[in-house]
């Protein structure tokens, strides 16, 4: 096991989008995938062939569905501010399937915790919009940079953030009866272990 996001978390997320392709999108549907969100999303550090939305779109067409178009909106750096900008600007339309993963530079940033929450709140809404479907959304909680050498000298507090903010975001998953996949506990695991991240000892490889 090398990888932090590219692996054990795209094995849930095949799980979840198989179960749902069977329930909530048409057996001759195409899937119409957008990913939205930050250096996690587009995989700093690595080839976009290796960030985990191009492995899942990869996985889902070893496993028979038919993929119409993906798209990632993201960028390192992101808060949920960017991230709503963004959106705003590109406009994306006509997708079945949306996945959100955001808010880790909000912590690092040290952005009011309020706005994160509106913030995220009204990103969750536009990506149930944007998919049509609560039951075609899922999203990604906060991995914990803390047990990475990037944060190793602020381990305990970065610590504390991160389940600040992911209990805030499982909550209002839980409110919108949107998919949570918690990830985080798979982040602490590896750590800092051989091949666990990119050569910027900070994101997964």
């Amino acid at each position: 096991m090398k990888l932090l996001i590219t692996t054990s978390s795209i094995f849930i997320c095949i799980l979840f989008i198989s179960f749902n392709s069977r329930n909530n999108l048409v057996e001759t549907e195409p899937i119409r995938y957008l990913a939205l969100g930050d250096s996690y999303t587009i995989g700093e550090g690595v080839s976009t062939l290796k960030n985990w939305p191009n492995q899942l779109i990869t996985k889902l067409k070893e496993n028979d569905h038919s993929i119409k178009k993906s798209s990632i909106i993201a960028k390192t750096g992101w808060t949920t501010t960017d991230l709503l900008k963004a959106i705003h600007k590109h406009d994306p339309k006509n997708y079945n399937l949306v996945s959100l993963m955001i808010g880790v530079n909000n912590q690092y940033q040290n952005k009011p915790f309020s706005l994160f929450k509106t913030e995220f709140d009204s990103l969750v809404d536009i990506s149930i919009n944007l998919a049509s479907s609560n039951k075609r959304v899922f999203v990604l909680s906060i991995p914990d940079y803390g047990v990475t050498p990037f944060g190793k000298g602020n381990r305990k507090n970065i610590s504390i953030a991160i389940n600040k903010y992911n209990t805030y975001i499982k909550k209002c998953c839980k409110n919108k009866n949107v998919q949570y996949i918690n990830i985080t506990h798979i982040s602490r695991t590896l750590g800092n272990k051989k091949n666990a991240l990119a050569s910027d000892k900070l994101h997964p490889s």
